[in-house]
């Protein structure tokens, strides 16, 4: 095999590990047989069409005066970030630091950006309490729908540390329309770490773009709820192409926690999604299913906990259309449909021979372990006599997987990359206020319990009911701010001891967050970097994913692809994309790969630098 000094390329600064000289003497050094994989490297004029399995990390760099201290007793947010640009339009900063927490940022309008964006929030040193935004109420009394939209191709926007509160200052929500995030353009980076999204009741983040990545790490989603004739939104992630036929690069969801989310932790049915991960997380109280996302290629379902999840589960007219994707086998949080046509024709590379190609379907590969679902007796019981009653609209109740889905992980001829494990039906043990969210509680506070909201939708009497845990309500003082900590905080912090060290990882399963609080606050985005540099992969050797640093001492479109020793491309990781000057990292996943060396290499411009590392299996 070749040592480190096997490529030697022009680029910027990288120690040992990389020597820089021009790439004809670089070709005078090479024997023939180096020579012509150096050649074939350099000359691959095709991609792979294996799947990319990419999770770009919320860390952007910005140079140190491009950040641009906020306080809340200013003009509005809208004001402060559309009003930052020079007499060009250009904008004159792309970080946006908020600091005040003694009362709330307001917005007038949306916040539109296209250009790179990074909103940062100062936590409390000692509680952790976040900056708050929320909509103000404009003239003629109507509330701003959307706060952010990023609008061009190859953005990165990042929010973090943030309170993001749907509900306006007069204390009325945009039911139905109320979005935090809109990302209008492909190869859009979106993060967002330690942000509370509540009460958007239509979407947290949805999207109009192909080959977009979303990374939501440590973030909270609670009273995502809305009135009984719109039932089917409240939802964290949106494709709104509505039938999915939007390409998505990866989606990475950890650590988070969906609270009375009416509807999907994601739906992104239809179009491929190259990568999806959804590991660490509570969801507690969703009234449709939590993944609206059947036609999965490669995905990981790994300890969550479902609590009361799909609590609405399906009536007539549903069982036989919209939620039943392939088979009328009844509602299931984990829910698996064959390929369309169109993702089977992406995943090999070449036309397909239709829906459910054989072929297609031996590629995909999807991991569902050491997840707990649980559905109270409150629940269950409020399902018997709803179901023994005469009622119009009887419903099915939801299992853990309908007999479609099993079949899939069932059948390893067919879907050898099907695999589950450790999945249990066991109580986590919430507290009082958790089960009990099921009804209005005192003051209200749930306003018309879940089970009050299933009554008005199922019967087609609800007009104004909403439902949630311990319902914001917003005060009169120019001072106030959300409750924090969180209500749910210390009822969230389950009692089943043996789920604390459940996890595939030996950790806690579900949102880790209730028992540690938050292990990794987002820093500050730091100066721009002085060199183009490419990282050793970590770890290395590795089995099966590692991960890739690079830096850009300057904005250009980025190449980086994975090379096996003959010089073929296995692995696009990012596809001649505009990236700012600033600091990266990918995950990337090589499973669907024999072990052995891999060469990865990073371009911009004239300037490419190359690294080995090894996949052992």
């Amino acid at each position: 095999m070749f040592n480190k000094q096997w490529f030697r390329f022009k680029g910027g600064d990288h120690g040992k590990s990389v020597a820089r000289v021009s790439s004809g003497r670089f070709i005078n050094h090479l024997n023939n047989k180096r020579r012509a994989v150096m050649k074939r490297i350099l000359t691959a004029a095709f991609f792979a069409t294996i799947m990319v399995l990419v999770v770009l990390a919320p860390c952007q760099l910005f140079a140190a005066n491009d950040t641009l201290v906020v306080y809340a007793s200013g003009a509005t947010l809208d004001k402060v970030i559309m009003g930052d640009t020079t007499a060009a339009g250009v904008k004159v900063h792309h970080v946006y630091k908020l600091v005040s927490r003694d009362t709330t940022y307001i917005f007038d309008a949306t916040i539109t950006t296209n250009a790179n964006i990074t909103v940062w929030g100062v936590p409390d040193p000692s509680t952790g309490k976040l900056p708050v935004i929320q909509p103000d109420v404009l003239q003629d009394n109507s509330i701003p729908g959307v706060l952010f939209t990023v609008n061009g191709n190859g953005l990165s926007a990042s929010l973090q540390n943030l309170y993001l509160l749907g509900i306006a200052v007069n204390n009325v929500v945009n039911y139905g329309s109320g979005q935090a995030v809109q990302i209008s353009g492909d190869n859009v980076r979106f993060a967002a770490n330690n942000v509370v999204f509540e009460q958007w009741s239509q979407f947290a983040v949805g999207y109009a773009g192909n080959s977009d990545d979303f990374i939501m790490t440590n973030c909270k989603f609670r009273n995502m709820t809305t009135e009984p004739n719109q039932w089917y939104v409240g939802e964290v992630l949106r494709n709104e192409n509505y039938i999915g036929a939007f390409k998505t690069d990866s989606i990475v969801i950890k650590n988070c926690t969906m609270l009375f989310v009416s509807g999907y932790a994601t739906a992104a049915t239809g179009g491929i999604v190259n990568y999806y991960e959804f590991s660490h997380n509570d969801v507690v109280y969703t009234f449709k299913n939590p993944f609206f996302l059947d036609r999965m290629v490669n995905a990981k379902f790994d300890n969550n906990i479902f609590y009361a999840a799909y609590a609405g589960g399906e009536n007539k007219t549903e069982y036989a259309g919209w939620d039943s994707f392939d088979a009328n086998t009844g509602p299931s949080i984990i829910t698996m449909g064959l390929l369309d046509s169109t993702t089977a024709a992406i995943l090999l590379g070449h036309a397909s021979t239709g829906k459910g190609d054989p072929a297609a379907e031996l590629l995909r590969k999807v991991e569902v372990k050491n997840n707990v679902y649980f559905w109270p007796s409150g629940l269950t019981s409020f399902y018997t006599a709803w179901n023994d009653t005469a009622h119009l609209d009887s419903v099915y109740t939801t299992q853990w997987m309908n007999t479609s889905t099993a079949a899939f992980f069932a059948n390893s001829t067919l879907w050898p990359g099907f695999v589950q494990s450790g999945n249990q039906n066991v109580d986590p043990g919430f507290g009082a206020s958790i089960t009990g969210a099921l009804n209005p509680g005192t003051d209200s506070a749930n306003g018309a319990g879940l089970l009050g909201w299933f009554t008005a939708v199922r019967t087609g009497t609800g007009t104004t009911e909403v439902y949630g845990y311990d319902l914001t309500k917003v005060g009169t003082s120019a001072t106030w701010a959300p409750a924090w900590p969180l209500p749910e905080a210390n009822d969230l912090k389950y009692t089943n001891a043996s789920l604390k060290t459940g996890a595939t990882d030996g950790g806690i399963i579900g949102d880790p967050y209730w028992f540690n609080g938050l292990t990794g606050v987002a820093a500050a985005p730091k100066t721009l970097p002085h060199s183009f540099s490419l990282s050793e992969a970590y770890p290395n050797p590795f089995n099966p994913s590692t991960n890739i640093r690079y830096s850009l001492a300057n904005a250009g479109n980025v190449t980086m692809r994975v090379y096996n020793v003959l010089g073929q491309v296995v692995k696009t990781l990012v596809n001649s994309a505009h990236q700012e000057a600033g600091e990266y990292t990918l995950h990337v996943d090589m499973s669907n790969l024999t072990s052995g060396v891999y060469f990865y290499s990073l371009e911009q411009g004239n300037n490419r630098l190359v690294q080995k590392m090894m996949l052992l299996k």
